[in-house]
């Protein structure tokens, strides 16, 4: 995600791209980036920034989090994998600098969760619900995050638990569909990334909405301007 992010910024004319974070050890480190390079320490660059994009580790996040908030720089988080005490750990500092979170950047699968959430609720709670999802064999977490957000909404739409069932084969870069099922019928709604860029366009759209924000935790759907369901 941080290539494929890093290079849609690139070819921004309003956005300039001031380096990158990567782990010691890591093979980039000292390699050009942007107007700057890779580095070990997000403290070398965020003097600098307006905004921080984070997809790294759950713990080197929350770290850069920390340091967002001592800096009030505005942050995009795109990690996943976070349990309960650590979401409520963002929600908390959220409220001392803007933070756009979300497990999935892509505005066809804020749609999806709108449509599918929609369709559980009309059909009722004589309909079964489960969720398939499938990624890449080298994605850690499971289930995705983004199938946890789904069926959270899922769950709250039609008052019911819902399955997760993951796959983790190959390279697909991500999967996720909704199956609605009675007697008699079955009602499918699926979402299908073919590449990162995807992602990254939502990313770009939550950088330039996070800039000079509120404090607070905003999502996905603030970034595209989504109306909730009254």
């Amino acid at each position: 995600m941080g290539t494929a992010v890093a290079g849609l910024l690139e070819q921004q004319a309003d956005i300039r791209l001031i380096g990158g974070v990567e782990a010691f050890g890591h093979p980039r480190l000292g390699m050009p980036l942007g107007k700057g390079a890779v580095v070990s320490e997000l403290r070398t660059l965020i003097a600098d920034a307006d905004a921080i994009v984070e997809f790294g580790p759950i713990e080197a996040a929350l770290e850069h989090l920390v340091l967002a908030v001592e800096r009030h720089t505005p942050l995009v988080l795109g990690t996943t994998g976070f349990q309960f005490g650590q979401m409520q750990e963002i929600e908390r500092l959220a409220r001392s600098t803007p933070v756009v979170y979300a497990p999935n950047f892509s505005a066809g699968i804020a749609v999806l969760t709108r449509i599918a959430t929609e369709a559980a609720r009309q059909l009722g709670a004589g309909y079964d619900c489960e969720i398939v999802e499938m990624h890449h064999r080298h994605k850690k977490d499971a289930p995705s995050g983004t199938a946890k957000k789904l069926a959270e909404a899922l769950g709250k739409a039609g008052e019911k638990s819902v399955t997760i069932h993951s796959v983790r084969v190959g390279d697909i870069v991500g999967d996720h569909t909704v199956v609605l099922a009675a007697e008699g019928e079955r009602l499918e709604l699926a979402h299908k990334a073919t590449s990162r860029a995807a992602f990254a366009q939502g990313v770009l759209r939550a950088i330039r909405f996070v800039v000079g924000k509120p404090n607070g935790l905003y999502s996905i759907d603030d970034v595209l301007g989504l109306m909730t369901r009254p």
